[in-house]
């Protein structure tokens, strides 16, 4: 579809969260977008220009639909950028990123420290099936993604902060080794969301974001998105992975997604102050052993998360209790205010144990391979959640 100039391009991130995609119904004149659940739409009268398999035409709801086109909208202004494609969830934006980018015999470096699914499609998938050259570095050393860029590589893929270490990574170095050697730098920017970093003002050519946690915020709906100014490629990524490979969102999903978009901004900044909080709490409690927060002086990547998160340092914690895996199940079980759950993002605070036995767990820092556990803060006052977490810790001997 023809992209549409964004009038509040000008204005600040929660002027454009709540304008930006937002118009009158032109039939009834009401001033929310409404969903269109309709799977095809009418064709023009002369078909001879119309290619099935494009996106420039509202056909069939596999080419897309209006509440993808208006999300998509909002989506690349939360960015400053020129585009963005909305697909059906985080790994479908992923999935589609690789899938359009990388060919048989290309070299792909991606980081030791990963969400599962990249692990997994990089690990197993691609290089098994495509014969894509897939090589792990640490991505906070910039000596060792220097030497893992070959000739052939084609892309650097990096989470920063990364998924579930809540490691720092340097976007703008990363981007200069990456360019330098003709490669492309995509960044999968969840955990710090469009408030907090914008990597494609820090060099990235692509960025990623799971809608599902903090820009949806709501824990109701899954979808992700593929950011960029290279207009060509995302062209090739509706073509190629949306349209023929299907990997599109449902309009519901869209909507939803962009009626929680609305309240990211002043969602997110809620969970930054309130996550910096509990952190300082967690770092001084008997029996952690350590927390992994970008906003504590004590995090490597502290001084690095200032410059490039400008905002706050996200609403994800990691941290390790003095205990083995069923001790930290137990004490995840008798959490009362805090959901014992997977996911992040969500209005509600989520916790998740990293059990021992994880295939990954020696790809991570020492420290991380016992009593590990990821927390995401959500809207509860922090009062509160404090309060939670020291319960449980004693309800377990802690």
């Amino acid at each position: 579809m023809a992209k549409k100039e964004n009038k509040f391009k000008d204005y600040g991130i929660a002027t454009q969260s709540i304008h930006t995609g937002t118009d009158y119904d032109a039939e009834t004149g009401a001033v929310r977008r409404p969903l269109h659940m309709a799977n095809s739409y009418k064709l023009p009268d002369d078909l001879s220009k119309v290619n099935y398999s494009s996106t420039d035409l509202l056909m069939y709801a596999r080419n897309g639909n209006p509440n993808q086109h208006w999300l998509e909208e909002k989506i690349a202004a939360l960015h400053g950028a020129e585009d963005a494609v909305v697909l059906a969830s985080g790994v479908g934006a992923l999935h589609a990123l690789f899938w359009t980018l990388l060919s048989s015999g290309d070299r792909v470096v991606y980081p030791k420290v990963s969400y599962m699914a990249v692990y997994r499609m990089f690990h197993e998938l691609f290089n098994r099936k495509f014969g894509v050259d897939t090589v792990m570095a640490d991505m906070t050393d910039l000596d060792a993604v220097r030497r893992a860029i070959t000739p052939g590589t084609r892309l650097v893929h990096i989470e920063t902060p990364d998924n579930p270490t809540v490691g720092v990574t340097d976007i703008a170095a990363i981007a200069r080794i990456a360019h330098e050697n003709g490669a492309l730098l995509s960044v999968d920017n969840t955990f710090a969301s469009p408030l907090n970093q914008r990597p494609l003002e820090l060099g990235a050519d692509f960025v990623v974001e799971a809608l599902t946690k903090f820009i949806n915020g709501h824990g109701d709906a899954q979808g992700g998105a593929i950011i960029s100014n290279d207009l060509e490629t995302m062209d090739r990524i509706r073509y190629e992975a949306q349209v023929n490979v299907g990997s599109v969102i449902s309009p519901f999903n869209a909507w939803q997604i962009f009626r929680g978009s609305v309240t990211f901004p002043l969602r997110m900044r809620q969970i930054n102050a309130s996550t910096q909080r509990i952190a300082e709490w967690l770092e001084a409690r008997e029996n952690v052993t350590f927390v992994s927060y970008p906003g504590l002086p004590s995090h490597p990547g502290h001084a690095l998360a200032k410059r490039q998160m400008k905002n706050g340092f996200g609403g994800v914690i990691s941290f390790g209790l003095n205990a083995d895996d069923r001790t930290v199940e137990r004490f995840c079980a008798a959490l009362k205010v805090v959901t014992f759950a997977v996911s992040l993002g969500h209005d509600e605070s989520l916790i998740f144990p990293q059990p021992s036995y994880d295939e990954r767990i020696l790809l991570y820092p020492e420290r991380f391979r016992r009593g590990f556990i990821r927390f995401s803060v959500g809207l509860e006052e922090p009062e509160d959640i404090i309060g939670d977490l020291d319960q449980a810790l004693v309800a377990v001997g802690l």
